[in-house]
């Protein structure tokens, strides 16, 4: 063996040995925080707690408006941010001319991934909640959420079909398939387990965003839950839909553990570790759907 090969596998391995580490303090720094959290909050965590409206005394205090928040703005963002964000990507990849207009977007679309989430905020205050007047409500933040994700979505979006082999849109063009028929039975299922990976990290940066929705005025004490967009009766029609929902005033787990810890009492603290528990398993059990999907798609395609 030589000197110059003996000397890269050295390399390699200190290189190996220092991502090991590096990984071990990442993931022991993360589970004393966890582990001082669960101290903390165990106590806290009942039905009571989950079913409870916030209040003035810690021991009465429960997160029930903030975690129903929470979920109606996750899936309300999701609804509209995975299909813009697919389909954006799927035009700039697979449809868009390469020309001087889409570098300028492609690179504003990189620049926008990076921007500070409180911007986005501002920009949704002054767009969605003054301009279009959608008011505090679900749907203004959803939007600004999405608008904080998106870039995220399109750029993974791009990239995991860039990773699919050209061979196959020539086998398929080959046989007479249509660009589209290409793009929808070949190109897109063969990505979309790539695509489903940013989507689990899109989501998980906007779940535990605090800063543009304090920004854009969610409150911080809501004693009621949005409207439910479905309904049953026993008069006709049995079945009532609604969009009210969307355009009620909402919180969100974040903001409500932002208030808890900014107060004096230590009764709040201990809420607020009990809600950051409850945070952590609403993105445990989303990140944990995401990845069965995106399992199950790659063992199909």
């Amino acid at each position: 063996m030589s000197r110059a090969s003996a000397s890269i596998k050295a390399y390699d391995k200190l290189f190996q040995a220092a991502g090991w580490f590096t990984t071990m303090v990442g993931l022991f720094v993360l589970l004393v925080l966890f582990i001082d959290i669960f101290m903390d909050g165990y106590k806290r965590l009942s039905l009571d707690f989950l079913t409870s409206y916030p209040s003035r005394k810690p021991e009465q205090a429960g997160i029930f408006s903030a975690w129903v928040g929470t979920v109606w703005i996750m899936i309300t963002t999701a609804m509209i941010a995975i299909p813009l964000g697919i389909c954006s990507g799927i035009h700039l990849e697979e449809y868009a001319r390469k020309n001087k207009l889409t570098d300028f977007i492609e690179i504003n679309i990189a620049n926008l991934a990076g921007v500070p989430s409180v911007i986005y905020g501002i920009l949704g205050l002054g767009l969605f909640v003054r301009f279009m007047d959608l008011k505090r409500s679900v749907l203004a933040g959803a939007l600004t959420l999405t608008l904080l994700i998106l870039p995220v979505i399109i750029i993974t979006t791009r990239e995991a079909l860039k990773a699919v082999p050209f061979s196959i849109r020539e086998a398929a063009y080959a046989l007479g398939a249509t660009r589209w028929q290409t793009v929808r039975f070949q190109v897109l299922p063969a990505a979309l387990g790539n695509i489903m990976t940013g989507i689990i990290l899109a989501l998980s940066r906007a779940i535990g965003e605090t800063a543009p929705l304090i920004t854009l005025g969610a409150l911080t004490y809501i004693p009621f839950l949005p409207k439910n967009p479905i309904s049953v009766s026993d008069q006709a029609p049995y079945v009532h839909v609604s969009a009210q929902g969307f355009l009620d005033p909402f919180t969100v787990l974040p903001i409500q553990i932002f208030n808890w810890v900014s107060r004096p009492q230590k009764g709040f603290l201990i809420d607020a570790a009990a809600g950051i528990m409850v945070l952590l398993l609403i993105t445990l059990c989303m990140n944990g759907i995401a990845i069965y999907l995106r399992h199950k798609f790659q063992r199909r395609w």
